[in-house]
Order: C-alpha cells, then structure tokens, then sequence
C-alpha cells in the first residue's frame, strides 16, 4: 500500500513536470523544425521494446529538464536502485581493435539507442533507459512521447566520433566534491558532458575535474576508454576524485570500489569481475567485437537489460537485449577519421 501511493505521488509529479514541459516545447517547435524532425525519427527496432532516435539541432534547454522531471527521474532511480548491477570492461590491444564492453542490469524497462550530433560537440550514440521519460511497454502518449526531447541528458552508457567510450556502474558510497567555485552536474549529465566534449581519456578527466559530480541517484563510478588504448575507472569518494588507470591493454569494473578494494588480478570479490578479467587476461586485451559479446554473456545476470558493444576504432555498436544473444542488432557511428598515434 505505501509503495504503490509513493508511486502515485510520483507519477503525480511527472504529469505536473511534463504539462509544464509541453507547453514550452510548443514554443520551441514554433522557431525550429528540429524538434518534430527528432521525433519523427524514432523508430522501434526490436520487441523489447528497443527505439532508435536521432536527435536533430541542440538540445532542448536544461532549464526545461530541470521543471521536475530531474527530480522525478532521480527519485525514482533511487528507490529502484539494486546493490549490484553492471559489468564494464575495455580490451585495448595495440595489434586489434578498441573495444568497449558493457552489461547494463537493471529492470525490465524499454531502451533507446540515440543519435546526437550538437552543434558544439562531438557526434555520439548513447543508451537510454527511457522508463523514466514515460515509456513502458506500451509506449507513451504523443504527449508523452515529447519527453523524449530530454533522451540526451540522460546516457547510461555511449561512445563519441572521436573514439571515447564510457558507462556507468553502482557502488556502494560516493561522494563528489563541493566546491561552490565550480557548477554542479548529476552523475548521468557528466556522461553528456564527456560525450559531447572530451576526444580522449585524459581530456575526459580534466573535464570531469571542472565540475562537482553529485549522485542524486544511488553512486556510481565511471569506466572510461579511448581509441588510443587509454582507460580509467573514475569514483568519486569523501568528496575527492579519485582515478585509477589501466596498467595492461585491458580495465574491468563492476560494483565495488577500485579505490576501496584493489584486487590483484581477477582475485576480487566479484565473480564477474573475475570472470571478464581472466577472458581479458587470456586474450591479452585483444578481443573482437564478437568475442566481447561472449564475454558479457558469461557474465550476464538475470537482469541484464542490454549488452552493448562498441567498437571505439570503427564506430560499430553490438546490441543484445533481454540476453537474447542470438538476436544481435548492429548500427554504426560514424567516425571522425582521425587514426591515434
């Protein structure tokens, strides 16, 4: 009974939220077509149901995401939030190719694949979970559908033009810093913010270092890999950031802290980590796209949602939903051209 009146209350506030938010969106659709152009490209792709979106111009202002829908979202991310979900994982050969790995596990929620291309930042493709915009396995209304226009400020994982991937996991505490000198975003918008304008892994830190990264949701850490074959596990801790890098051409991080726990080799308390680890060690960090789909198959959970694969040097992007490995669903990036030294 208390459950289901909290989500009452909560639905309640996202149709207050979003009858502010359409009304505004009429207005920006009055002075751009690309509003309407975005959504008219969504596209579902698969039964889970699986959407493709891209979005077309700028983003719609953050101030309109921030009319209580943000609050909204986090809220219920957090009441929904599971100890231990996700496994990422980077194989950064320097004879293969760069790939990226992730399992996203969580609940039983409809995906978008979206599209970006900001007029001031590099083209990307991110995951969404798009339950918290509205959607269901029903789908939204027209009027829901518009809240789709805020896909972007909420990836759970991605890879940009210029090779830099990164995901998210859950950990048990996190804490970013304070500081009132620099602005303040949450832990999913830090995603856009490295999507859109960091090329590389050390570009991706000194950006994030410019913001004070709060959890309104449960706390995460980062894994973040390049197309040089640079990774690091970013975690937040006491206010501190703290950034550990990869030593071999391979990373993995699940659902403990790096900083915390400092496993040697695949002799962590998680057997996923363990697991992807070994797979990474035995191939040297050299592993296809193909082979790191089998790797997020032995390491999926019963609730993993989707397992992405990008390949941060050709722009390819394997998804597998609902550990349907059998039905995998291929989409391209394209890439900026430009080959790392």
């Amino acid at each position: 009974m208390i459950q289901a009146r909290g989500r009452r209350t909560l639905g309640s506030r996202r149709a207050t939220a979003l009858a502010v938010f359409v009304p505004a969106l009429l207005v920006l659709v009055a002075v751009s077509s690309c509003p309407l152009m975005t959504l008219a490209s969504l596209r579902q792709v698969d039964d889970h149901p699986l959407y493709v979106m891209r979005y077309y111009g700028p983003y719609t202002s953050g101030i309109l995401f921030r009319t209580g829908i943000e609050e909204d979202i986090y809220e219920r991310i957090r009441q929904m939030a599971m100890p231990e979900a996700c496994t990422c994982f980077a194989g950064l050969s320097t004879d293969g190719e760069k790939i990226f790995g992730r399992n996203f596990d969580w609940y039983d929620h409809p995906a978008l694949l979206l599209f970006t291309d900001p007029p001031n930042g590099y083209a990307s493709v991110s995951m969404v979970d798009i339950y918290y915009l509205g959607y269901d396995a029903e789908g939204p209304s027209e009027i829901g559908r518009a809240a789709l226009l805020l896909a972007p400020y909420l990836p759970f994982d991605g890879m940009n033009e210029a090779g830099l991937a990164v995901g998210m996991m859950a950990v048990p505490h996190g804490r970013g810093s304070d500081d009132p000198q620099k602005p303040t975003i949450e832990s999913l918008r830090a995603i856009r913010v490295l999507l859109d304008g960091a090329s590389n892994t050390e570009q991706a830190i000194s950006l994030l270092q410019e913001y004070n990264v709060v959890f309104a949701g449960p706390p995460i850490h980062y894994l973040i890999s390049d197309a040089y074959g640079n990774s690091a596990v970013v975690e937040f801790i006491d206010g501190q950031m703290n950034v550990i890098t990869n030593d071999e051409p391979w990373q993995v991080a699940t659902n403990f802290l790096l900083t915390e726990i400092e496993p040697d080799g695949a002799s962590s308390p998680c057997g996923r980590y363990n697991a992807a680890y070994e797979a990474l060690v035995a191939a040297r960090g050299s592993v296809s796209q193909g082979e790191a789909m089998a790797i997020l198959q032995r390491v999926s959970a019963p609730r993993t949602l989707w397992s992405a694969v990008y390949d941060m040097t050709t722009g390819d992007v394997a998804l597998v939903m609902d550990r349907d490995y059998a039905q995998e669903l291929t989409f391209r990036l394209q890439m900026t051209g430009v080959t790392p030294d």
